[in-house]
């Protein structure tokens, strides 16, 4: 079970921005958004595009609609941003977003950035740490409510052991990897680009990969703004489909506003996008029976509550109605 400290922590993180929830996007229901806001993050290839390239701005400006960008550094602040109601689309890992949603986050999963490899267990060069059943008693970097945290015990569970085994240390994941690097934790619950750049740069070594693991990247919208601006959450939907479209088509491309973007070198960008799948952006029964699995480990940690029902919980957060008609029309 997490500790004590470690559940308010993560309490904090992902629900108690809740209390500053302000007007949403300045309209009601029916009524065209003055202002869409979106996140960009370096673990979403195709937000840096849309970004980039300005297809937001072109396409909003026909409607006299501002586009406004924040960056997310990971689940968890892209979450907090969704609840303290500073952007209308935010970029998560599946499970983080299940987790905000347990926790009564007004949002819903839309869309399917991308299904990558973006976290395994790092160790430094020269550890004599071997698998994750050398873990126990060591202290590990994770940023509490993110895929990298969420996998760190999904792994100690496979290795029977559970997060009191371990001493987990919440760090914002480049401090997770700076922590390892310089010897203050005997391993990190990496994230892209950061884990490729301490493989390529420091020789880091992976205690543990599984892909299975990973849960999807997920495009989150806040409910209000889809139940009040449909029209625009598909035309949001559209632009993120041109990004991911122009990624797949341009590898080299990519992988170069990437190193731009992240102030990473172009082999460390190459590396981290050969770990995405951009082939399924619509919602689907793979995506909830992957998210549903990182529930129960996260329900068995007392993250999310013992009284939910992990497969109803899914079906709240996952809304495919969106990608369905944008993209299977």
């Amino acid at each position: 079970m997490l500790k004590i400290w470690q559940k308010a922590v993560l309490a904090l993180s992902l629900a108690g921005a809740l209390v500053l929830a302000g007007c949403s996007s300045g309209a009601k229901e029916g009524e065209k958004p003055e202002k869409i806001r979106l996140d960009y993050a370096f673990y979403s290839p195709t937000s840096l595009a849309l970004k980039k390239f300005g297809w937001a701005e072109e396409a909003f400006k026909k409607e006299g609609i501002e586009v406004e960008w924040i960056q997310s550094q990971g689940s968890n602040k892209a979450l907090e941003f969704l609840n303290s109601d500073s952007v209308d689309f935010g970029s998560t890992a599946g499970a983080a977003a299940l987790i905000a949603k347990d926790k009564g986050a007004p949002i819903e999963s839309i869309y399917i950035y991308s299904q990558p490899e973006w976290t395994a267990l790092v160790a430094a060069d020269g550890s004599t740490i071997k698998d994750v059943k050398d873990l126990k008693g060591k202290k590990i970097a994770a940023t509490f409510g993110t895929d990298p945290h969420i996998f760190l015990l999904r792994a100690l569970a496979d290795a029977g052991l559970s997060a009191k085994d371990v001493q987990i240390v919440n760090l914002q994941h480049a401090d997770g990897a700076n922590a390892l690097l310089k010897g203050q934790v005997d391993a990190w619950a990496g994230l892209d680009p950061h884990m490729a750049r301490t493989e390529v740069e420091s020789g880091a070594k992976y205690i543990y990969r599984n892909p299975d693991f990973n849960t999807y990247g997920t495009l989150n919208v806040r409910s209000e703004f889809a139940k009040n601006h449909p029209k625009q959450v598909e035309q949001v939907i559209e632009l993120y489909e041109k990004a991911r479209k122009w990624t797949i088509e341009h590898p080299e491309e990519a992988a170069k506003l990437l190193s731009e973007e992240a102030g990473i070198k172009e082999d460390v960008a190459k590396k981290q996008l050969q770990r995405n799948n951009f082939e399924e952006p619509v919602p689907g029964s793979q995506h909830e029976k992957a998210i549903s699995a990182a529930g129960e480990v996260l329900q068995k940690e007392e993250i999310v509550k013992k009284d939910t029902n992990i497969k109803d919980l899914v079906k709240k957060l996952i809304n495919p109605k969106f990608a369905e008609k944008v993209i299977n029309q």
